[in-house]
């Protein structure tokens, strides 16, 4: 750099140089920092063991090659391991689609302390187990142990067959039966354990079955979808039908038609006899791998459109449920039998020309001795067949597991204003000129319906006399003076005054809870009646309610802390499937010719749940047709207990001519039932104990093991109604060690 000479700027360059000089011998004082841990006088206490921290740097840090695969080895060395103590599963060898390898295993351990094994594989040689397939071999067939841990040993007995009968092991060739015990013994958990291990495990080791449907009546419909959700705790999802449009009811039932595989969603239809009638067609479509059907004695008459439908589905499994199968005579018998295993039986003509006739004229009173000794050989063949598709138990098993029941047949007298009304009918209306060989016409039907009323009460053929309709002419001067229909008068009815002094004593006697069943809704009508005046707490169920508030006041009900005291029932609304545990006592006011019918509505309180001793009245009107009907109900329940409960010792005491005297009026007997079975444990009208050598009540009546008057007379509910109108008691004792008890 060329640098200027003028004496100026040299002046200034040589001032500028001794300024640099001067600057570079003055040094400022440093002072440096103290860092942490450095004492004053420089010693520093930091720890011997803090390393110093490494320079951060931009660099990629690169492992050594022999380390990062070392460090992969180790990981891939350790299988697995699922973190459920005691695991025994698979190992995570499966993948998804393809088929697990090594030998079948069952479902459930069969060897597991209180298993029910439905199927046992055969046992192998060492031989044939080197030749088998593992790929083919059976499985044990194990049911749920959620479920058998529940069973009762007579519910995992009606399991096995159940299953049995269902996969045509004990049938070659039919795949039905009938599940016929009595009400109260779990019949419903013993067909969901069926159908749950039939959708999940055969011994093929795959579902056997890919739906099921239940078919029940309208009122159980939801009472099923309950209890599918209370023993299988959400394991499926049960489609329940009980209502909707046509269009609705279409798709859903399409839609599970249309269910296919393995794993269907929803495996089980639940719907009523009415709903499946009328969608027929859809259910029609397809194929269903099994079929149920509750309160199955609907099937009675193959005659009717509900047979025919159900009949015409594509199901080889068909379970019938019925705790009363035989209602009125063999023929629905066979109907009901023949709808499980069509063709065991024969054709109906068959049936009834060989097992009906022969059996029915050997059992009636009048029959020869070569006539009664076929009877007997066709019922022993007849039973030895059906024997192999149905399964009975009585109620007696209930007795192990429930406290004591005991039920009660009431005569009760006619007040003097019923028996002057009865005997006027009967002289009016003349019905038994209506009679013609035993058969009962449109005109005598009307007059037995007239008389069961008029033993009800008064009040409910009082408008017949306003009107003076046949055979009630004049009978409204018999009546007392200003009377009126608008309040109940008990005092007017024998079994209204009966059931007015036990509702009272066990109202302040006790915490009972009463039923009141009837057949007619007239009848309930007059209870309310009774109820208002009294100032008694009620419910009512008849035809009228819907099935979902049923559910509700059923529960409402039950429940320990409910003020109500009174649940009144109409036998033809809700007899059948109720449970009524929070009563112990009911009353069935009025007969049915059914017996079935009287059975069901009288089986509503003693049941799985049922904590407190359990009494049943059953009022009847001394001398007069509710009589005839209960002996007529004793006939049928006689021809049920020979074919499918094999009494062997039940005596004919009703001939079938006896049936022209249901339009009489006995008026000197404390019980015309009584008479007629000629009972040989009473002397001079009192039952002696114990009973004379070699004697026995008739069979008939076998199950009534006490006849007593007032001296007999345990319970002091009926004690205090005594006087009034009650004059004779059947007694049965559900504990047979009680029995010794009068």
């Amino acid at each position: 750099q060329r640098r200027s000479l003028a004496p100026s700027q040299l002046a200034k360059r040589k001032a500028g140089d001794e300024e640099e000089e001067e600057e570079e011998d003055w040094h400022p004082p440093t002072t440096r920092k103290r860092q942490k841990g450095e004492t004053e006088s420089g010693e520093c206490y930091r720890s011997p063991f803090r390393k110093p921290l490494a320079q951060l740097t931009n660099r990629p840090h690169c492992l050594d090659s022999s380390q990062h695969e070392a460090f992969i080895r180790s990981i891939l060395s350790k299988p697995f391991k699922v973190p459920i103590p005691n695991y025994k599963g698979p190992l995570g060898l499966r993948a998804l689609g393809i088929k697990r390898a090594g030998p079948r295993s069952p479902l459930h351990d069969p060897f597991e302390e209180g298993a029910l094994v439905l199927y046992e594989p055969p046992v192998l040689s060492a031989h044939d187990q080197l030749k088998i397939d593992k790929e083919k071999a059976p499985v044990h067939v194990v049911v749920d142990p959620v479920l058998s841990r529940v069973l009762r040993p007579h519910q995992r007995e009606g399991v096995k067959f159940l299953w049995d009968c269902v996969t045509s092991r004990r049938i070659p060739g039919s795949h039905g039966c009938i599940m016929a015990d009595e009400m109260g013994l779990g019949k419903t958990l013993q067909c969901i354990t069926l159908m749950w291990t039939l959708l999940r495990q055969s011994p093929d080791c795959k579902p056997e079955i890919e739906k099921a449907v239940v078919v029940s009546p309208s009122s159980l419909v939801r009472n099923w979808y309950n209890e599918v959700e209370k023993w299988l705790g959400g394991r499926i999802q049960p489609l329940a039908i009980d209502g909707g449009s046509k269009e609705e009811i279409d798709r859903k039932l399409v839609g599970f038609m249309n269910q296919r595989g393995l794993r269907v969603p929803s495996p089980i239809l639940i719907i009523s006899y009415e709903t499946f009638r009328l969608h027929a067609e859809v259910l029609q479509k397809g194929s269903v791998g099994l079929v149920i059907c509750d309160e199955g004695h609907r099937l009675k008459n193959s005659e009717n459109q509900t047979y025919q439908a159900l009949n015409s589905l594509n199901t080889p499994r068909r379970v019938l449920i019925s705790g009363t199968p035989i209602q009125n005579d063999l023929l629905e018998y066979f109907s009901l039998v023949h709808f499980v295993n069509s063709g065991i039986l024969g054709t109906a003509q068959e049936f009834k020309r060989h097992f009906e006739m022969p059996i029915l004229k050997g059992r009636d009173a009048d029959a020869s001795e070569a006539e009664r000794h076929k009877g007997e050989e066709r019922l022993k063949e007849l039973i030895s067949i059906v024997n192999r598709c149905l399964i009975r138990r009585t109620s007696d098993i209930l007795s192990k597991y429930l406290p004591v029941k005991i039920e009660q047949v009431v005569c009760c007298r006619l007040t003097p204003l019923q028996a002057e009304l009865y005997k006027n009918f009967l002289k009016q209306a003349k019905p038994v000129e209506e009679l013609k060989e035993g058969k009962i016409t449109v005109s005598s039907l009307s007059s037995i319906t007239s008389l069961k009323k008029l033993c009800n009460h008064p009040a409910l053929i009082y408008d017949k006399c306003v009107e003076e309709e046949e055979g009630f002419m004049g009978a409204l001067d018999l009546f007392p003076a200003g009377y009126s229909t608008k309040s109940v008068e008990p005092q007017l009815s024998g079994k209204m005054l009966v059931l007015d002094y036990i509702l009272a004593v066990t109202k302040s006697t006790s915490n009972d809870k009463v039923v009141l069943v009837s057949n007619y809704t007239q009848t309930l009508d007059l209870f309310e009646k009774l109820c208002r005046s009294r100032r008694y707490l009620y419910v009512r169920l008849d035809g009228t309610m819907s099935i979902k508030k049923r559910a509700k006041i059923v529960e409402r009900f039950n429940s320990p802390s409910n003020p109500e005291f009174i649940f009144m029932l109409s036998s033809k609304a809700g007899g059948c499937g109720l449970n009524l545990i929070g009563a112990n006592r009911l009353v069935m006011f009025d007969p049915d010719w059914n017996p079935a019918n009287d059975e069901q509505a009288m089986a509503r309180v003693w049941r799985d749940g049922q904590k407190k001793m359990c009494y049943i009245y059953r009022l009847l009107s001394t001398g007069t047709i509710e009589e005839k009907i209960f002996q007529r109900q004793t006939h049928k329940k006689a021809l049920s207990s020979c074919v499918v409960d094999e009494e062997q010792d039940v005596e004919r005491h009703f001939s079938l001519g006896e049936l022209k005297e249901l339009f009489t009026l006995n008026e000197t007997t404390t019980s015309d039932t009584h008479d007629k079975i000629k009972c040989r444990r009473c002397v001079n009208g009192h039952q002696v104990r114990p009973p004379p050598e070699g004697s026995d009540c008739t069979s008939d009546l076998s199950q009534w093991n006490h006849c007593a008057d007032k001296r007999g007379l345990q319970d002091s509910v009926l004690k205090a109604a005594w006087d009034a109108a009650v004059t004779f008691t059947f007694h049965h004792h559900s504990h047979e060690e009680q029995r010794g008890i009068p």
